[in-house]
């Protein structure tokens, strides 16, 4: 059946809005999109930067046997005196050093790498200031606290109204359906069809690598994640049950950007310690002996609960390698062992009760729901983590994806922009009200409202303002 001519008219119409929609999206996005593929790209290989950067402070040579934890920490709290004590991870393997994580007291943030041969302290890394730790301000609030992170969460979103517009834009209409859509014309005389090409064809192929980067980072954004957070990080009675539980969440440990705990428990109580028995609680620098033999649901009776027998515990319940212990801070405080290894499903969280040992909560892979699992597969996938290099390669390729779209998208604005003009896609006159176009913003402020509410205040502002005011209409449209 032939197509209709109003059809084609509506259908033209759609399309000069859309392209309006992808101009506008792309002019306010791509600045943070290019900063976010770059400081990620970063942060992709934290592990081997870090080992490049501080290798003198990480790796030690191979010795054994070591000594104790609690003798460890202690030859930091020695060198550190007034320093908060908040973190300790176990050296990996032979090779590795100890790290202790502290504040001290003026304020700095610190990790303390000890080699734990001989306890002495080979030197520190400070947390706020350092590669890694600006890559991941900048990636995730700015450097400017809530307001930029609100203000990402907002670019993340209007780069999926820029994919989405972008795919519809690439919907091939006429003409060939391989070359300009699926195969670049590289060789063409044309500087616009050249250019116009080597950003929507790479834009196509890397378009869900994108939107699966941008969906699989929100979760840690303060706004859209908090609430989704609430709604999906939730656990069976039995996980909660049986414990007193203090008003603090376990996402509180991960509130100095050291991400400490996997997001997928950020929302559970953290225990309180039984304080009755502290009077009776003797000597936190007693050394568990070795033939000490660590119960299921705890520390035994009559082991010193230290920093040793706590290790020890996490060691025999099969904890991951890597793991790191949030050391209690008051009275009711817990030990907390958080383990994030690179494959998911070995995820770990302990809370110990500090006087008696006992697990007061034990959360695995087992006890995460549907949701909190595809949340923490994308994370891991997200920052290069999952599978080794190859992923760190494939989510490398995403953030040059970003990049290459965002400076061939440039390059085609100046090339069409009227001189002394924004050169944005002109309003079509008497536009009509397409149910298309009102179920989009109904979808995306429904899934996500900060960029529904941008979406609508843009709408009204090009319909009403823009289009209404013959100055801002020559300048802007």
């Amino acid at each position: 059946m032939p197509t209709k001519p109003d059809q084609l008219v509506s259908a033209s119409y759609f399309y000069r809005v859309v392209w309006r929609w992808h101009f506008y999206a792309g002019l306010l996005v791509a600045p943070f999109m290019v900063m976010l593929a770059i400081t990620g790209s970063i942060y992709l290989f934290k592990p081997q930067l870090d080992g490049w950067m501080y290798h003198n402070l990480m790796f030690v040579p191979p010795t054994s046997p070591a000594l104790s934890q609690v003798e460890q920490l202690e030859a930091v709290r020695s060198a550190y005196p007034g320093a908060e004590l908040s973190t300790f991870r176990p050296a990996e393997t032979p090779e590795r050093s100890a790290e202790v994580g502290l504040t001290t007291q003026d304020g700095r943030e610190l990790t303390v790498f000890v080699n734990p041969a001989n306890g002495n302290l080979l030197g520190n890394r400070d947390e706020t200031h350092n590669l890694q730790a600006y890559a991941r301000k900048l990636h995730g609030e700015l450097m400017l606290g809530v307001i930029g992170d609100r203000m990402i969460e907002l670019a993340a979103c209007w780069g999926l109204v820029l994919m989405i517009t972008g795919l519809y834009l690439w919907w091939p209409r006429k003409g060939s359906l391989l070359w300009g859509t699926l195969l670049p014309r590289l060789n063409s005389q044309d500087r616009r069809v050249f250019w116009r090409d080597l950003h929507v064809v790479p834009g196509f192929y890397g378009s869900l690598l994108v939107v699966f980067m941008i969906l699989t980072g929100l979760p840690w954004s303060g706004f859209w994640g908090e609430q989704f957070a609430n709604i999906w990080s939730r656990y069976p009675a039995q996980v909660l049950d049986n414990f007193p539980k203090s008003t603090l969440l376990t996402g509180s440990l991960n509130q100095s950007g050291d991400k400490r705990v996997p997001w997928a428990v950020e929302k559970l109580p953290i225990p309180q310690s039984d304080s009755s028995g502290h009077e009776a609680h003797q000597g936190l620098m007693q050394h568990p002996t070795s033939n000490s033999v660590v119960a299921p649901d705890g520390i035994p009776s009559g082991t010193p609960v230290n920093l040793d027998s706590v290790v020890a515990l996490a060691q025999a319940k099969g904890v991951p390698a890597g793991f790191k212990v949030s050391l209690p801070t008051d009275p009711e405080g817990v030990y907390t062992v958080s383990a994030a290894p690179n494959n998911p499903a070995e995820q770990v969280t302990l809370h110990i009760d500090q006087y008696s040992g006992k697990v007061l909560n034990e959360v695995r892979w087992a006890q995460y729901g549907v949701v909190p699992r595809a949340v923490e597969l994308g994370i891991a996938v997200h920052e290069g983590r999952y599978f080794g290099l190859l992923n760190q390669l494939l989510m490398l390729f995403t953030c040059l994806v970003v990049i290459g779209l965002s400076l061939t998208g440039l390059v085609m604005w100046w090339q069409r922009r009227p001189l002394g003009q924004l050169g944005a896609p002109p309003m079509p006159k008497n536009l009509p009200l397409w149910k298309q176009a009102v179920v989009i913003i109904a979808i995306l402020g429904v899934l996500f409202p900060l960029v529904g509410l941008s979406l609508l205040a843009v709408l009204l502002l090009d319909y009403l303002v823009i289009s209404r005011i013959p100055f801002l209409k020559r300048a802007l449209g």
